[in-house]
């Protein structure tokens, strides 16, 4: 199993046929594994005369000023601008209905089933619990060999989890009704990555699953045979997030990672078809609008933001200067017209997504709220936090 990403990564170059680190290159759009040192004699191969890496660099420079000028020559209109005919909303009330204890330390992500009444959570402390959200019973736990398991993820089938963390893998356990049965037992390792594991969500089926890394990658593997489908390399750093694209918009996901950065990706080509670099820091949540026609993002440089797919640009900033803590983690309301947001002040922050105002904080965990979500059906929402529970809002 290990084999199949470290053949991707390590084997033969297509150049030099010396065994080496590989980066995949294409050259008339087929793609070849190239040692780092052919990689860049190539790129020096097709140079003209009197052209040096540096001229190149330039003219690009100059090309992405020109991309800018033109995508600034759309932009004609703010989106709180064409807001100020909407409506604005009522009277916001939303409590905690349920708190979920049993974590022994930081609840780092959680994910709900599509049956919208089950919910899994994993932890600092190594442990994942699938928690009943109506009872607050725990219906199953697994120990994992690592601490700081920060990704999990509900299978569509609700017959299986998935998750990893500091152990580089995402592993998947099937969920029976049998309680004395040893899940441990029945664990599949699926992915495997040359660093932390940072985010995983199955595709439309428990047949695949999409892994971000530590090692600045994503991922797309086959669950069944543990092999490696799609690698994305774009990012420059440690990828923290990733989203998929609601079904019916097709096969891409959006990623966010320590280089600032937020990539939409194709999933069947493996290539990044948009980027959007306007944060300050660290993304740590990107969300898709239900729409798919948008996405928003949370960053360690205390705001969110909104980008427009259709427009490439960012169309809304969600701040306040008495927010100075990063948003952990963000995701939409049914209808898009909310942002709920986690922050690392321990609050939570609703935004107006269209006004671009705030309406309401909700208060109550008492450390950093790390993982956030709406669950199915848009009743109520979940969020976790280092203060080692998991709440559920209505």
């Amino acid at each position: 199993m290990d084999q199949t990403f470290l053949v991707n990564v390590f084997g033969s170059c297509d150049r030099c046929f010396k065994q080496r680190a590989l980066r995949p290159v294409f050259k008339k759009s087929e793609q070849l594994n190239y040692c780092s040192l052919c990689a860049e004699i190539m790129a020096a191969d097709g140079l003209h005369e009197n052209e040096t890496l540096a001229s190149l660099k330039s003219e690009a420079e100059s090309l992405k000023g020109k991309l800018e000028e033109e995508r600034a020559k759309l932009h004609d209109v703010e989106l709180h601008q064409v807001a100020e005919r909407v409506e604005a909303l009522g009277q916001f009330v939303m409590k905690t209905r349920r708190t979920l204890k049993g974590h022994g330390n930081k609840v780092l992500c959680m994910d709900w089933c599509k049956d919208k009444r089950r919910l899994v959570s994993s932890s600092q402390d190594g442990k994942v619990i699938v928690w009943d959200s109506f009872t607050t019973n725990k219906e199953h736990a697994v120990t994992m060999p690592c601490t700081w398991v920060m990704a999990c993820a509900y299978a569509p089938s609700g017959c299986a989890i998935a998750c990893g963390g500091l152990d580089n893998k995402c592993s998947v356990y099937p969920l029976t009704f049998d309680k004395n049965e040893n899940m441990a037992a029945k664990k599949k390792s699926v992915a495997m990555h040359t660093n932390y594991l940072s985010a995983c969500s199955f595709t439309n089926s428990d047949m695949q699953i999409l892994t971000a890394s530590g090692d600045g990658t994503c991922a797309l593997w086959d669950v069944e045979s543990g092999q490696l489908l799609q690698s994305f390399h774009g990012h420059g750093a440690d990828v923290l997030c990733l989203d998929l694209a609601p079904s019916e918009t097709g096969n891409t996901f959006v990623s966010g990672g320590c280089d600032k950065k937020a990539m939409v990706w194709d999933m069947r080509s493996g290539q990044c078809v948009q980027a959007f670099e306007t944060h300050e820091s660290d993304i740590n949540s990107v969300r898709y609008y239900p729409s798919g026609d948008a996405f928003a993002s949370g960053s360690d440089d205390a705001t969110c933001r909104l980008y427009d797919l259709r427009a490439d640009r960012e169309v809304a900033i969600y701040s306040k200067e008495s927010i100075i803590f990063g948003a952990s983690s963000v995701d939409f309301s049914l209808s898009g017209r909310l942002l709920f947001a986690g922050y690392n002040d321990y609050t939570i922050n609703v935004w107006d997504v269209l006004k671009g105002s705030r309406v309401s904080i909700l208060f109550g965990h008492e450390n950093r709220v790390s993982t956030l979500r709406v669950s199915p059906d848009g009743t109520a929402f979940c969020s976790g936090s280092w203060d080692h529970t998991l709440r559920v809002w209505a």
